[in-house]
């Protein structure tokens, strides 16, 4: 094994071929709330949250009109957004279901609630929010024991602001 990466790199953006720009901004901003902080004429646009220069990039260069890889192929499985506490995981929930969007899956890990749906473009897309790590599940080793538990939507969105 190499050594390991630095503690504080972190993934700082995705950026995603897209089919059609304005439906992708329409989902990333009119959705799920991220600023365009930036575009490149109709062919590139850059969002983000909090004043960030970006967090995610969408471009249709090389993708203008196609289709979303079918089932079983390679690619991205889903790109993930960390929201900062249970309140704001609510709203996104919120704001998922007043778009009139489904979601995939949702799911307690024991160490994060986590909302699934895809894109337009069907990508997909995890909204989530981290619990306290001194709550996380552990084993008498103190290794994580992450579950896959059924995560409660009315309850989660009773805390939505």
């Amino acid at each position: 094994m190499t050594d390991p990466v630095h503690p504080a790199a972190r993934i700082g953006h995705v950026h995603l071929r897209v089919a059609d720009l304005e439906r992708s901004i329409a989902f990333y901003s009119g959705v799920l709330g991220f600023t365009v902080t930036q575009r490149y004429g109709a062919q590139a646009a850059f969002l983000a949250a909090g004043g960030y220069h970006h967090h995610i990039g969408l471009n249709t260069w090389q993708s203008a009109g196609g289709t979303p890889p079918p089932p079983g192929h390679t690619g991205l499985f889903h790109t993930a957004f960390l929201y900062p506490d249970r309140p704001a995981l609510a709203d996104a929930l919120r704001r998922v279901r007043g778009a009139g969007l489904e979601l995939t899956g949702a799911a307690d890990h024991g160490v994060s609630e986590a909302l699934y749906l895809d894109d337009p473009d069907g990508n997909g897309v995890e909204l989530y929010r981290d619990k306290p790590e001194a709550d996380w599940p552990r084993r008498p080793d103190g290794a994580l024991a992450m579950v896959n538990a059924p995560l409660d939507l009315a309850a989660l969105l009773a805390e939505a602001p």
